[in-house]
């Protein structure tokens, strides 16, 4: 882990669970304060009250070695054990406190107050469907694949190196959305035609693109020196790309300032897609 700069802060994310919703949710609210720096750690799975005691004295020593407390955000769902952190000398943010309480006074229900609900849920059908999401994006990763196309809920193409990998695995990993993504080539250019195995399905494809810059930079870092990351391929690529992606009636964005999760959710609102 990385120091902490004086201005900055450690932040604990504390959960009975694998910690990723209270991190999630904690991390787009320190988003917010990007002039400071922040240290993350998470303490997963912390079910029990000895699990919970040991907690406490990770975030008092962090605490006393900063000499500032720490900031907690936690998903305990036990009174028992969030009782326990909450007694260390620390800005506590509990999220389920935050949301269930007024969920339940609205509602005129009790929540079921059951550790780790959400990812018990492996038996259900959204759960199979992600899986299987994942499984046809990886095998449909960067054009390895033309089977079964059809079946692919999205098809990102774009010059390589413009984020159509991640994008595809967040898609499957978040929204359980087959995607695949298919790289253009200089032989694409060449042509001035797009791959022949999406040409059948180019009603699914959307594209990315990315500031020639941008891309020089990226492709330096892959394989410095060579023409793929010369700027001035860079800037032919991107241009065929993008006069070709029109021509042909496809969708598409600049990923250059935009991180996944926007390029994510500008796709889905696009093209009315979620399940």
């Amino acid at each position: 882990m990385t120091g902490v700069e004086a201005a900055g802060r450690t932040v604990f994310f504390v959960s009975d669970g694998t910690g990723i919703t209270a991190e999630t949710m904690g991390s787009s609210i320190l988003a917010q304060f990007d002039q400071l720096r922040f240290s993350h750690r998470r303490l997963p799975f912390i079910d029990s009250l000895d699990k919970a005691e040991a907690a406490a004295r990770e975030i008092e020593a962090q605490g006393l070695a900063d000499g500032k407390p720490p900031v907690v955000f936690s998903t305990l769902v036990s009174p028992q054990t969030s009782q326990r952190i909450r007694q260390t000398r620390a800005l506590h943010l509990d999220l389920f406190e935050t949301f269930v309480g007024p969920l339940e006074r609205e509602l005129g229900v009790k929540s079921n107050h059951t550790i780790g609900r959400f990812h018990h849920a492996t038996d259900s059908e959204a759960y199979k469907n992600r899986i299987e999401a994942i499984n046809f994006s990886l095998a449909h990763d960067d054009g390895q694949t033309a089977i079964n196309l059809n079946e692919s809920d999205v098809i990102l193409i774009g010059v390589s190196r413009s984020g159509k990998t991640p994008t595809s695995l967040y898609l499957s990993m978040q929204y359980g959305l087959k995607i695949a993504n298919y790289p253009l080539i200089p032989e694409d250019f060449e042509r001035n035609k797009l791959p022949a195995a999406i040409e059948a399905v180019k009603a699914k494809c959307f594209g990315l693109t990315i500031d020639p810059i941008r891309l020089s930079d990226i492709r330096n870092e892959r394989r410095p020196g060579s023409r793929y990351a010369t700027l001035e391929n860079c800037r032919y690529e991107v241009a065929t790309a993008e006069v070709m992606m029109r021509r042909e009636g496809i969708q598409w964005l600049s990923t250059t300032t935009k991180s996944i999760e926007e390029i994510a959710t500008t796709i889905l609102n696009t093209l009315r897609l979620g399940r």
